[in-house]
């Protein structure tokens, strides 16, 4: 069977750079002109009496996935790659919300709990209160940027396109919840911005049924990216020679 050729956006012999074994094919990465993006690691939808556990949905698995996006960190650190968090919500007063005119008022989980149960109104995705801040156990390093964003896709009314494009980024690698939802939408909008995105599927977390999951995953492989894994970021990345040691 013939090994599927390497996806490769660089000049040939580009130095600094290994292959990521990924699907449908490998693809080469860069510390140079690589992120790794945190989607939405709050409170809100990784952690008990959270937004997405009062809505009703399983967390369950999040607590593994927060592990493996800590190894996918310390690995992409380790490298020199940027590291961006995401954090999802709105002001205090809800205006970037939207009104009843926005189908965010009408779709929005948090939004619609807050509506079914007044004693939350406030407490939901709020910027400054609890729900919205990130995971203690993802807490950002000196060096990792935050960005805000009101809306499913991270590129929606955001800093993250000009952040990625000032700093010479081409490839992003996905982590974060949910996988179904804000990941599969930044990753969308990142390929028609003409992004490489690459998934962690081991590092994300749906909301939903299992097969949810599932079909995310095809999405991504088969119409708008790539799909790897935590061990294979982590042993490819982690051979890079670290800046400051190669300094």
């Amino acid at each position: 069977m013939t090994e599927p050729a390497v996806v490769d956006h660089r000049p040939e012999n580009a130095p600094g750079t290994i292959v990521l074994s990924a699907r449908p094919e490998p693809i080469r990465v860069s510390p140079h002109d690589t992120a790794v993006v945190v989607i939405d690691m709050q409170n809100a939808y990784a952690t008990e009496g959270g937004y997405v556990d009062l809505a009703g949905f399983d967390i369950a698995g999040s607590a593994g996935v927060i592990g493996r996006i800590g190894q996918v960190l310390e690995t992409a650190r380790g490298a020199g790659m940027p590291v961006i968090f995401l954090q999802n919500g709105w002001d205090p007063d809800y205006v970037e919300a939207g009104t009843r005119a926005s189908p965010n008022w009408h779709k929005s989980n948090a939004l619609k709990t807050m509506r079914d149960r007044p004693e939350l109104d406030g407490q939901l995705l709020a910027r400054g209160g609890w729900d919205y801040e990130l995971v203690d156990a993802l807490t950002p390093k000196p060096g990792d940027i935050r960005v805000h964003k009101t809306r499913y896709s991270a590129f929606f009314n955001s800093q993250l396109d000009s952040i990625l494009r000032s700093r010479g980024i081409r490839t992003i690698v996905f982590v974060g919840i949910a996988s179904n939802v804000c990941v599969e939408s930044t990753l969308r909008d990142g390929f028609h911005l003409e992004y490489f995105g690459v998934m962690l599927e081991d590092a994300t977390h749906h909301l939903g049924p299992d097969f949810i999951q599932a079909a995310t995953v095809y999405n991504v492989e088969k119409f708008f990216g790539w799909v790897s894994t935590v061990a294979d970021f982590c042993g490819a990345v982690g051979q890079l020679p670290h800046p400051e040691k190669e300094a």
